[in-house]
């Protein structure tokens, strides 16, 4: 009787799964992984919650090679809260092939976001050379407007549409992440909101003391052009750059006055780049302590590993995994937490 009742149960999965299928045709659907969406958990802190976000993604509208709703499926797939479709302006090598204004992209994107009950944000990409760069415009209502010879005029366009503004990849092409004067004359006017301090494959550690000496808001993008799981190794725990944003609830309001708030982190390479204040908050509700004896019991809640030192002594605290040490006294470093260039977080456990 214990063996009919296991084989039973063993064929109800597959009876739910082929309840659609006749004797010609047997259909696996449970297959299809574009149903399935990998979580990523970060907790949040003081009331608000951590999403997970992507500011700098082409299509094939631009100079990607990817479809824009497909840009939304693979976002939701990994675990993303949010994206923004942000395609050239100025470079649009498919342009005699697909024909469309500025504002398609995100059309086609937000149609499928809407779907899948995913954040898609209206953006573009300013994409001039050195000294300017290339800077990101989101949350903007026409990007065909900004399509004009003037990169200066076509900044003020955005920010007559309430755009928040990114500096690009700081130290590329030249491998010189080079603040130039029109850098800190937009900012002083209000008009630069956040920097890259991380984009594709590469990080600009002279650009983590930015947000302490010109409050400019460090992200971390993929600027993916072709598909995600051709550029990253999403399994085995190792994610995607995305920059954390730490909003009151998942939406677009909420996320924009999170950002103009300067609540973000960037998140690359398993390290964390940004404000003193939020990583320590964010250590503090990753890692939960209970005392054991003489000892500490530590559960990482959250899908980031941190690394911490004291002395010669090395702490790692795996991501979702429990670890007993003895507990230090006094603070340690985090090796993987820097909130300037070469200034890393100190925490103490209480």
């Amino acid at each position: 009787m214990k063996r009919l009742i296991s084989l039973l149960l063993l064929a109800a999965p597959l009876a739910a799964a082929a309840q659609m299928s006749n004797d010609d045709v047997h259909k696996y659907d449970h297959c299809n992984q574009s149903q399935y969406r990998t979580e990523i958990n970060i907790p949040g802190f003081d009331g608000y919650q951590t999403l997970k976000c992507d500011f700098h993604i082409h299509t094939v509208f631009s100079d990607g090679s990817v479809w824009p709703s497909v840009r939304v499926q693979e976002a939701w797939q990994e675990g993303l809260d949010a994206i923004a479709i942000t395609d050239h302006l100025e470079y649009r090598p498919h342009k005699d092939i697909v024909k469309s204004d500025h504002n398609e992209s995100y059309n086609i994107a937000k149609k499928e976001g809407d779907k899948l009950g995913f954040l898609v944000i209206k953006g573009t990409e300013i994409t001039r050379s050195k000294p300017l760069g290339h800077l990101n415009a989101l949350f903007i209502s026409d990007a065909n407007a900004m399509d004009v010879e003037d990169p200066l005029q076509a900044i003020d366009i955005a920010d007559a549409q309430g755009a928040y503004i990114i500096w690009n990849h700081p130290g590329w092409p030249d491998n010189k992440s080079t603040f130039y004067p029109v850098h800190g004359d937009l900012i002083k006017a209000g008009k630069i909101d956040a920097y890259e301090a991380y984009n594709y494959m590469e990080s600009y550690p002279l650009t983590f003391d930015w947000y302490a000496e010109y409050g400019i808001a460090p992200m971390a993008n993929t600027d993916i052009h072709g598909t995600i799981a051709m550029d990253y190794d999403c399994g085995d725990g190792w994610m995607r750059p995305m920059t954390l944003v730490f909003a009151a609830d998942r939406t677009e309001a909420a996320l924009k006055d999170a950002l103009e708030a300067k609540r973000t982190l960037a998140f690359f390479q398993g390290n964390l780049v940004g404000d003193k204040e939020y990583l320590s908050k964010l250590v503090g509700a990753s890692l939960k302590t209970r005392a054991v004896g003489d000892r500490l019991e530590v559960t990482n809640v959250s899908d980031i590993t941190y690394k911490m030192t004291q002395g010669d002594v090395l702490y790692i605290f795996p991501a979702g995994k429990t670890v007993i040490i003895t507990k230090p006294e006094g603070e340690l470093t985090v090796r993987n937490c820097l909130w300037g260039n070469g200034k890393y977080l100190t925490y103490m456990f209480l």
